[in-house]
């Protein structure tokens, strides 16, 4: 039903229907999001790149030729509009500023914030967050190939046919790349989980 529902709407946004375009957000909106914010792992910027998305499909959108399914075209769309945020210089410039942890007034220590524990199980809770924590920042520290093919893979659990579609990558070059990086993963993470 999901593929035909993204063909009614698009055809329908092609014939001047503009509300059509705005289902398509409607629905779309948090599997960009998401991917963006994997990506980028900023929430202004994800916000920011999701608009971009839709900007992008938006004037692309009348070309669309439905040699994919809508959902690849539009993965497709995101992860290159978030490799290229990645790669501008407004980027790697705004990931150099220090971060509010830090209290800048003092002798660069981190600030001590008391936070309320309302959980039942602290000691399980923090690990539990900790260790996802661990696992994320060790998954942004891989080569950005690395990096997409493991979210589209592992987190989006996006099928090998899905991910060839939409990196443009051959099956074994993806299969390759996904090899080596969950190998650097298991050796950055070997001892910390």
């Amino acid at each position: 039903m999901s593929k035909e529902e993204d063909i009614l709407l698009i055809n329908s946004f092609i014939s001047g229907n503009n509300s059509a375009f705005d289902k398509l957000v409607i629905k779309y909106k948090n599997i960009v999001f998401n991917l963006c914010f994997r990506m980028l792992n900023d929430y202004e910027d994800s916000e920011d790149c999701s608009q971009e998305v839709f900007i992008k499909v938006y004037n692309a959108l009348k070309n669309f030729k439905f040699k994919s399914s809508f959902k690849t075209w539009l993965y497709t769309i995101t992860l290159n509009t978030c490799r290229n945020k990645l790669k501008s210089l407004d980027y790697r410039l705004k990931s150099k500023n220090v971060s509010l942890d830090y209290d800048l007034n003092t002798t660069g220590n981190p600030m001590e914030i008391p936070i309320p524990d309302n959980s039942s199980s602290p000691y399980n809770s923090l690990d539990n967050k900790q260790i996802g924590k661990t696992i994320l920042e060790t998954i942004n520290s891989l080569p950005e190939k690395h990096k997409s093919l493991i979210l589209l893979k592992d987190i989006e659990e996006k099928s090998y046919d899905e991910i060839v579609s939409i990196t443009g990558l051959k099956i074994g070059t993806v299969k390759s790349i996904l090899f080596r990086a969950r190998e650097k993963l298991r050796t950055k993470l070997k001892g910390v989980i």
